[in-house]
């Protein structure tokens, strides 16, 4: 079976990618993933924080003793065993592309292009394959526009994009009233890939404690939804890669996914769920999948159920909800 794909112009010997996460924080984890049939593996993010504390830090060893010093501590935690994290995952990324045979890819999360296109550049020079530009952006300020909003996710991206030679991907969210349109200026700026949908971080209150907690919990199959929705619709309109991510639990889910005209499909819950292995069992489920349909290669099944593709369009639109609806009061 060929489950061979490209994504962003990459080579990948299938199209199970494991997203970032703390397993891939462990070079031993790395080549596991790949011995397990991962097509790509994308490294724990570089945080804007991380990047502006360590060169707080740095600065203020070097001005020791001058005003900057005083003025760096009060404002950034004493972290001195944790500084320098980035120099770490530089040199992650180092092994990981000299050790590994599939496309490493860098993450960089955070919502300027200040310091980023530095960090784009030694991601480059370190052997990445590409960077996922994580843009991470709430605005919680209700005087922000939504255009000045997308004009930050098109700035960053033309930033970094605009700075290294390696292809970039960008990871939004779903929450813009026109994703299509943004996920047009995306490429335009420089995108060659986008990853649907990013899961923003959504803390809870605790009513006891009267307090906001932090909650991070692992995504599920009913999350795939949205992002199933918007590959499906801009699936052969952009000339650019789509991955998909949320929700894979299984084959089944990975198989929907490519349907709709992902060209790679990102997992991440699934493996911290059920081990490094389970990226085994989704490729092996795949292939059995393909072969049961009677398709020797991934290309055969990628986007025929995409919006521009079937026969009724108006499944992916307005009108098939209220059919659903109608349906569902009849019964």
């Amino acid at each position: 079976m060929d489950l061979s794909t490209t994504y962003m112009g990459l080579d990948l010997p299938g199209p199970l990618v494991a997203s970032a996460s703390p397993l891939n924080a462990r070079l031993e984890n790395l080549l596991e993933l790949q011995a397990m049939g991962a097509g790509a593996v994308v490294l724990p993010s570089v945080f804007e924080e991380q990047i502006e504390r360590d060169a707080a830090i740095l600065e203020a060893l070097i001005d020791h003793g001058g005003e900057s010093y005083g003025e760096a501590l009060s404002y950034f935690p004493p972290q001195t065993a944790q500084s320098f994290d980035t120099e770490r995952q530089f040199d992650l990324l180092e092994q990981a592309a000299r050790r590994l045979d599939i496309p490493v890819i860098a993450s960089l999360n955070g919502i300027t292009d200040s310091g980023w296109i530095d960090y784009a550049q030694r991601f480059q020079d370190a052997g990445a394959s590409a960077i996922e530009l994580n843009i991470f952006l709430i605005p919680s300020d209700p005087t922000v526009t939504g255009e000045a909003v997308e004009a930050r996710y098109v700035d960053v991206t033309a930033a970094v994009a605009s700075s290294v030679d390696i292809p970039v991907a960008v990871k939004i969210g779903p929450y813009f009233s026109s994703p299509g349109h943004l996920a047009g200026r995306l490429v335009a700026a420089g995108a060659r890939g986008l990853v649907l949908f990013n899961r923003f971080f959504q803390p809870d209150i605790d009513p006891d404690t009267l307090s906001v907690e932090p909650s991070l919990a692992l995504s599920n199959g009913f999350e795939m939804r949205l992002p199933l929705l918007w590959i499906g619709v801009l699936a052969g309109r952009l000339d650019a890669s789509l991955a998909a991510t949320t929700g894979v639990e299984t084959a089944r889910d990975a198989a929907k996914y490519l349907l709709a005209g992902a060209d790679v499909v990102m997992t991440t819950s699934a493996l911290l769920r059920h081990g490094i292995g389970h990226m085994r069992v989704l490729n092996d489920g795949l292939a059995d999948w393909l072969s049961a349909r009677g398709a020797s290669r991934l290309s055969d099944i990628r986007g025929v159920l995409s919006h521009g593709r079937i026969d009724d369009p108006e499944a992916y639109e307005r009108a098939n909800y209220i059919r659903v609806l109608q349906g569902y009061s009849a019964r």
